[in-house]
């Protein structure tokens, strides 16, 4: 899969993301890179997605002219985990959910207990 074509998958993860969602989304790019390179992932954990931002419940009354918070989701940490295309799409679009839970506050240990870590 290549970039555009991995770009394609994330951009159809977040049509179909409900409404709701949609709607509580204020002031996030969700950009994709090839790989988070070591400013993002300075231990090498393999990232598949990062949130980096101030997620929504830490957001005061001051939060006004801020930059944009960022979801960025990696092409060849994906690939790498050799999955079929349907559940690679799958893969992608689960990444794309777990980083929106981070911008909406919820933790890691919140999603490992819910199936999500």
């Amino acid at each position: 899969m290549n970039h555009r074509e991995f770009e394609a998958v994330v951009r159809e993860a977040m049509d179909s993301l409900p409404d709701w969602v949609h709607d509580g989304l204020d002031n996030l790019e969700v950009l994709t890179l090839d790989e988070p390179g070591e400013e993002l992932d300075p231990e090498g954990q393999g990232l598949l997605g990062l949130y980096i931002g101030v997620p929504l419940p830490e957001r005061g009354a001051d939060y006004a002219g801020e930059l944009p918070d960022v979801i960025y989701i990696f092409r060849r940490p994906h690939l790498e985990l050799g999955l079929a295309p349907d559940k690679l799409r799958h893969e992608i679009g689960r990444t794309l959910i777990h980083e929106i839970a981070h911008y909406f506050g919820i933790d890691d240990d919140h999603l490992d207990e819910i199936g999500w870590g």
